[in-house]
Protein backbone atom coordinates (compact mmCIF):
# COMPACT_ATOMS: atom_id res chain seq x y z
CA UNK A 1 0.00 0.00 0.00
CA UNK A 2 2.19 2.81 -1.28
CA UNK A 3 -0.32 5.60 -1.83
CA UNK A 4 -1.31 8.04 0.89
CA UNK A 5 -3.85 6.80 3.42
CA UNK A 6 -7.42 8.08 3.30
CA UNK A 7 -7.42 8.33 7.11
CA UNK A 8 -4.75 8.49 9.80
CA UNK A 9 -5.64 7.74 13.40
CA UNK A 10 -3.52 8.23 16.48
CA UNK A 11 -4.03 5.53 19.11
CA UNK A 12 -2.66 5.71 22.65
CA UNK A 13 -1.58 2.42 24.26
CA UNK A 14 -1.84 2.90 28.03
CA UNK A 15 -1.62 0.93 31.25
CA UNK A 16 0.66 -0.09 34.07
CA UNK A 17 4.08 -1.64 33.49
CA UNK A 18 4.07 -5.26 32.31
CA UNK A 19 0.41 -5.47 31.28
CA UNK A 20 1.41 -6.34 27.71
CA UNK A 21 1.18 -3.06 25.79
CA UNK A 22 4.39 -3.57 23.81
CA UNK A 23 3.70 -7.28 23.25
CA UNK A 24 0.23 -6.44 21.92
CA UNK A 25 1.54 -3.66 19.70
CA UNK A 26 4.32 -5.85 18.34
CA UNK A 27 1.92 -8.76 17.74
CA UNK A 28 -0.49 -6.51 15.86
CA UNK A 29 2.19 -4.81 13.76
CA UNK A 30 4.31 -7.90 12.92
CA UNK A 31 2.14 -10.91 13.75
CA UNK A 32 4.90 -12.18 16.05
CA UNK A 33 4.75 -12.53 19.85
CA UNK A 34 7.73 -11.19 21.79
CA UNK A 35 7.74 -12.93 25.18
CA UNK A 36 10.01 -10.51 27.06
CA UNK A 37 10.08 -7.15 25.31
CA UNK A 38 12.42 -4.50 26.62
CA UNK A 39 11.06 -1.92 29.03
CA UNK A 40 9.46 0.99 27.19
CA UNK A 41 11.38 4.12 28.09
CA UNK A 42 8.97 7.03 27.76
CA UNK A 43 7.03 6.28 24.61
CA UNK A 44 7.59 4.18 21.48
CA UNK A 45 5.95 4.94 18.15
CA UNK A 46 4.63 2.35 15.71
CA UNK A 47 2.47 2.53 12.61
CA UNK A 48 0.54 0.11 10.47
CA UNK A 49 -1.20 0.71 7.17
CA UNK A 50 -4.28 -1.35 6.48
CA UNK A 51 -6.69 -1.60 3.58
CA UNK A 52 -10.34 -2.01 4.50
CA UNK A 53 -13.01 -3.96 2.64
CA UNK A 54 -14.33 -0.68 1.17
CA UNK A 55 -10.87 -0.03 -0.37
CA UNK A 56 -10.20 2.79 2.08
CA UNK A 57 -6.61 2.97 3.30
CA UNK A 58 -6.00 3.68 6.97
CA UNK A 59 -2.79 4.39 8.80
CA UNK A 60 -2.80 3.64 12.52
CA UNK A 61 -0.19 5.47 14.56
CA UNK A 62 0.25 3.61 17.85
CA UNK A 63 1.87 5.48 20.71
CA UNK A 64 2.99 2.89 23.28
CA UNK A 65 3.51 4.60 26.64
CA UNK A 66 5.84 3.26 29.29
CA UNK A 67 3.71 2.11 32.19
CA UNK A 68 6.05 3.15 34.96
CA UNK A 69 4.92 6.19 36.90
CA UNK A 70 8.14 8.08 36.14
CA UNK A 71 7.08 8.35 32.46
CA UNK A 72 3.54 9.56 33.10
CA UNK A 73 4.55 13.22 32.82
CA UNK A 74 4.78 12.69 29.03
CA UNK A 75 1.16 11.62 28.65
CA UNK A 76 -0.59 15.02 28.84
CA UNK A 77 1.42 16.44 25.93
CA UNK A 78 1.37 13.30 23.80
CA UNK A 79 -2.39 12.79 24.33
CA UNK A 80 -3.21 15.88 22.33
CA UNK A 81 -4.59 15.04 18.89
CA UNK A 82 -5.33 11.42 19.76
CA UNK A 83 -8.31 9.68 18.22
CA UNK A 84 -8.66 6.80 20.69
CA UNK A 85 -6.96 5.16 23.64
CA UNK A 86 -6.51 1.51 24.55
CA UNK A 87 -6.12 0.98 28.28
CA UNK A 88 -4.67 -2.44 29.04
CA UNK A 89 -4.96 -4.30 32.29
CA UNK A 90 -3.67 -7.79 33.08
CA UNK A 91 -6.52 -10.23 33.84
CA UNK A 92 -4.26 -11.79 36.52
CA UNK A 93 -3.78 -8.50 38.42
CA UNK A 94 -6.58 -6.47 40.03
CA UNK A 95 -4.14 -3.60 40.72
CA UNK A 96 -3.62 -3.02 36.99
CA UNK A 97 -7.37 -2.50 36.49
CA UNK A 98 -7.65 -0.15 39.45
CA UNK A 99 -5.23 2.36 37.90
CA UNK A 100 -7.68 3.03 35.04
CA UNK A 101 -9.18 6.23 36.55
CA UNK A 102 -5.76 7.91 36.78
CA UNK A 103 -4.93 7.22 33.13
CA UNK A 104 -8.43 8.17 31.91
CA UNK A 105 -8.33 11.45 33.81
CA UNK A 106 -5.11 12.50 32.08
CA UNK A 107 -6.38 11.48 28.64
CA UNK A 108 -9.79 13.14 29.00
CA UNK A 109 -8.20 16.42 30.19
CA UNK A 110 -5.79 16.53 27.26
CA UNK A 111 -7.41 14.67 24.36
CA UNK A 112 -11.07 15.33 25.09
CA UNK A 113 -13.83 12.77 25.00
CA UNK A 114 -12.13 10.26 22.72
CA UNK A 115 -13.14 6.58 22.72
CA UNK A 116 -11.30 4.62 25.41
CA UNK A 117 -11.23 0.86 25.10
CA UNK A 118 -10.69 -1.27 28.17
CA UNK A 119 -8.54 -4.22 27.11
CA UNK A 120 -8.02 -7.27 29.30
CA UNK A 121 -4.66 -8.70 28.29
CA UNK A 122 -3.18 -12.16 28.80
CA UNK A 123 -6.46 -14.01 28.25
CA UNK A 124 -4.33 -17.10 27.67
CA UNK A 125 -3.73 -17.14 31.45
CA UNK A 126 -7.37 -18.01 32.22
CA UNK A 127 -6.29 -20.42 34.98
CA UNK A 128 -4.68 -17.49 36.82
CA UNK A 129 -7.52 -15.00 36.26
CA UNK A 130 -8.16 -12.58 39.13
CA UNK A 131 -10.31 -10.00 37.31
CA UNK A 132 -13.60 -11.52 36.16
CA UNK A 133 -15.10 -10.44 32.85
CA UNK A 134 -18.15 -9.18 34.74
CA UNK A 135 -16.05 -7.03 37.10
CA UNK A 136 -14.09 -5.58 34.18
CA UNK A 137 -17.29 -4.81 32.26
CA UNK A 138 -18.71 -3.10 35.35
CA UNK A 139 -15.51 -1.05 35.65
CA UNK A 140 -15.69 -0.21 31.95
CA UNK A 141 -19.27 1.05 32.30
CA UNK A 142 -18.51 2.98 35.49
CA UNK A 143 -15.65 4.85 33.79
CA UNK A 144 -17.52 5.40 30.51
CA UNK A 145 -15.20 3.30 28.37
CA UNK A 146 -16.37 2.71 24.82
CA UNK A 147 -16.00 -1.07 24.97
CA UNK A 148 -14.40 -3.87 26.98
CA UNK A 149 -12.41 -6.48 25.07
CA UNK A 150 -10.12 -9.35 26.09
CA UNK A 151 -7.25 -10.70 24.04
CA UNK A 152 -3.94 -12.53 24.13
CA UNK A 153 -0.85 -11.19 22.41
CA UNK A 154 0.77 -14.57 23.05
CA UNK A 155 -1.79 -16.68 21.17
CA UNK A 156 -3.06 -13.87 18.94
CA UNK A 157 -6.62 -14.46 20.15
CA UNK A 158 -8.81 -11.41 19.41
CA UNK A 159 -5.85 -9.15 18.50
CA UNK A 160 -6.78 -8.44 14.87
CA UNK A 161 -10.49 -8.33 15.71
CA UNK A 162 -9.92 -5.74 18.45
CA UNK A 163 -8.00 -3.39 16.16
CA UNK A 164 -10.56 -3.93 13.38
CA UNK A 165 -13.36 -2.97 15.76
CA UNK A 166 -11.49 0.15 16.90
CA UNK A 167 -10.68 1.16 13.31
CA UNK A 168 -14.28 0.67 12.18
CA UNK A 169 -15.55 2.78 15.06
CA UNK A 170 -13.10 5.58 14.17
CA UNK A 171 -14.11 5.35 10.51
CA UNK A 172 -17.79 5.66 11.51
CA UNK A 173 -16.97 8.73 13.61
CA UNK A 174 -15.03 10.28 10.69
CA UNK A 175 -18.00 9.66 8.39
CA UNK A 176 -20.43 11.24 10.87
CA UNK A 177 -18.16 14.25 11.22
CA UNK A 178 -17.89 14.64 7.44
CA UNK A 179 -21.68 14.36 7.09
CA UNK A 180 -22.19 17.27 9.51
CA UNK A 181 -19.84 19.58 7.65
Amino acid sequence: MSSAPDFTYKLLMLGDASVGKTSLTHRYITGVFVDSPRLTIGVDFFSKKIKLANDKKVKLQIWDFGGEERFRFLLPTYSKGSNAALFLYDITSQKTLESLPLWIDIVRKNAGNIPIFLIGSKSDLEDHRVVTKEAALEYSNKHLCTKHLELSAKTGANVEESFEYITELLMDESKKLADTQ
